[in-house]
């Protein structure tokens, strides 16, 4: 059943009860009122006489008469002989008894003897009583009457509900129909660009509001979740060809290595390169789990990690290994961050290991470490030919080569990028790729400062070149 039915019915059925009730209050209290002026007038006949049964008979006429009272006066004698003195527009259908008169002296009685009235008796002397007794039927005509009218003002209160709730909640309907209709629309995968207008009252402005805030969380939830199968497909299928592809060098090896007559020389290059294929296959692989730590990684409680120090060992490596590249530095010193020092060293040494591996040899190197607020920042520049234009707003997490033309000698899979994304995560803090004022990459990371283990100063910012 529609919301719209339920409630109509709610607000009909609630017209309707509050009518009956009203009605029957009013039903109740007009007869109330009505029998209450006929006990009036038959104790004003009955006190008339009282006290003197010798002259009630002629006080109630009096009364009677004077007042204008629709009441029957009868007189009974010791025998139960019943003479009537005055008639009401409705008088007695049937005398009295004896014992009921008897019953009646000293309260109004009504009985099953004398059906439709009211009655009281009192003492006339010599054996004889006064019956005074006044008829009902106008009462249970009147009541009749009145509760037909409750009937019929209950029926037109029931439809004027039933226009006031389609006057008061049928825009607020439509607007929920609406509604329906555009969830249902998104259930099904269809076009959400058109959003139903706001109408209703602040309620349902309100339902819409959240709605198409719940909307557009879901179709950027699912777009983030085709992207990621997108990614992921992508992720598989270069990790299956890089992975791949040492195990075909390997195998194709194995087999020159077992053919007969070979000579040592061809022997000793085949087991070199089968070598090399699993060195690199091993490495890959290593990284690849390592990966997957990373990820994991939120769930280990940090602690503080002296980044400056980090930074500073692998630079002085860094200028060993590449004695012919000018590398500039700007430390400051006594900077901490909240991680692990595993993950700190693994990534700073990817920064620079990716430099030697995608630059020349003597292309400059510029690393930069400062505090802004609560923030370390490290920037890694160097002089090399950078990236595609269109890779600095991709993200680096995904196991891809920046540029397809590298070759695999020098490109490698992309995992040095995703596994730095990852670290830098997993410390709270950002990675971004730009253009570097020297020409190549930029490489800026943010993480959280953390207090070191003693109160020393930051100092001042240190450079070496």
């Amino acid at each position: 059943m529609k919301l719209s039915v339920r409630l109509t019915i709610l607000l009909i059925t609630l017209t309707v009860v509050m009518a009956l009730v009203v009605g029957w209050f009013a039903v109740n209290y007009s007869t109330q009122s009505q029998y209450a002026d006929i006990d009036a007038e038959i104790n004003a006949v009955i006190s008339s006489g009282a006290g003197n049964p010798i002259a009630a008979l002629s006080d109630a006429n009096y009364v009677v008469s004077t007042n204008s009272y629709d009441v029957t006066v009868d007189l009974i004698d010791a025998g139960g002989v019943v003479t009537q003195i005055s008639a009401g527009s409705t008088p007695l259908k049937k005398a009295p008894r004896l014992v009921d008169v008897k019953n009646s002296l000293t309260a109004i009685s009504s009985s099953r003897d004398l059906p439709g009235f009211l009655y009281r008796s009192e003492s006339a002397g010599g054996g004889a009583y006064l019956l005074v007794a006044a008829s009902t039927s106008a009462i249970a005509r009147a009541a009749h009457r009145l509760e037909e009218k409750v009937a019929i003002v209950g029926l037109l209160a029931a439809l004027l509900s039933i226009a006031v709730a389609y006057l008061f909640t049928n825009r607020d309907i439509r607007s929920v129909n609406r509604l329906i209709d555009f969830a249902g629309e998104i259930a099904h995968g269809q076009d959400a660009s058109i959003i139903p207008p706001e109408a209703g009252g602040p309620e349902m402005r309100e339902l819409r509001a959240s709605l198409v805030t719940m909307v557009g969380s879901l179709q950027r939830a699912i777009e983030i979740e085709r992207r990621s199968s997108r990614e992921m497909q992508r992720f598989i299928g270069d990790a299956s060809h890089e992975l791949r592809t040492p195990l075909t060098v390997i195998k194709g090896y194995s087999e020159i290595l077992e053919r007969p007559g070979l000579d040592d020389a061809m022997r000793t290059r085949a087991l070199e390169r089968v070598q090399r294929e699993v060195v690199r296959m091993d490495s890959l692989v290593t990284d690849l789990l390592f990966l997957t730590e990373v990820r994991e990684a939120g769930k280990l409680h940090p602690y503080s990690v002296p980044l400056s120090d980090v930074v500073s060992d692998a630079l002085s490596n860094f200028r060993l290994d590449h004695p012919l590249r000018r590398v500039g530095a700007r430390i400051r010193p006594n900077v901490w961050v909240s991680g692990r020092s595993e993950y700190v060293e693994r990534l700073v040494n990817n920064s620079l290991s990716n430099i030697a591996r995608h630059t020349p040899e003597d292309a400059p190197v510029d690393v930069t470490l400062l505090v802004e607020g609560t923030r370390a920042v490290l920037r890694v520049d160097d002089g090399g030919p950078g990236l595609p234009a269109e890779a600095y707003a991709r993200d680096a997490r995904q196991f891809q080569r920046f540029d397809p033309a590298r070759s695999r000698d020098s490109g490698g899979t992309g995992l040095g990028m995703s596994i730095m994304s990852d670290i830098v995560i997993s410390l709270g803090g950002t990675m971004t790729l730009s253009q570097s004022p020297l020409g190549g990459l930029r490489l800026r990371f943010e993480m959280t400062t953390a207090s070191p283990p003693s109160d020393d100063d930051h100092g001042d910012l240190v450079v070496e070149s």
